[in-house]
């Protein structure tokens, strides 16, 4: 099992940023493919941003594209997510996520291709 915990989360002003952080706990002594999920107010969970086991590729979804970076430090075991430029549609609880992907550049969209998630953390942006 692997843990994965949530944080960085919080209000901020439209415009500003924020790093989110996913640390993973548990089954750690293999590498998982990693991503950022989120979920709108009563809107369906989206895709953010994935990136590989190895960390040699990343890709993004359209709500956050060229806003986001995410990437990880395997020796720490976390993944993290800097958003800027954020607006108000960008409000959501976002989640971390964990798999073992057979077919990354298939599968990496896909919240069903992941195993283990994170409690997420909310991203509030407003004046």
């Amino acid at each position: 099992q692997v843990q994965l915990e949530e944080s960085g989360g919080g209000l901020v002003l439209p415009g500003g940023s924020l790093r989110l952080s996913c640390a993973a706990s548990g089954r750690t002594s293999r590498t998982y493919a990693m991503a950022w999920f989120r979920q709108p107010p009563g809107k369906v969970r989206e895709f953010v941003a994935a990136i590989q086991d190895s960390g040699t590729n990343t890709d993004y979804g359209d709500s956050l594209k060229g806003r986001c970076a995410i990437s990880r430090e395997h020796a720490k075991n976390i993944v993290y997510l800097q958003m800027n430029s954020l607006n108000t549609e960008d409000t959501a609880v976002y989640y971390c996520a964990a798999g073992d992907l057979k077919n990354w550049w298939r599968d990496y969209a896909n919240w069903g291709s992941y195993d283990y998630w994170g409690q997420g953390t909310q991203v509030t942006v407003s004046s």
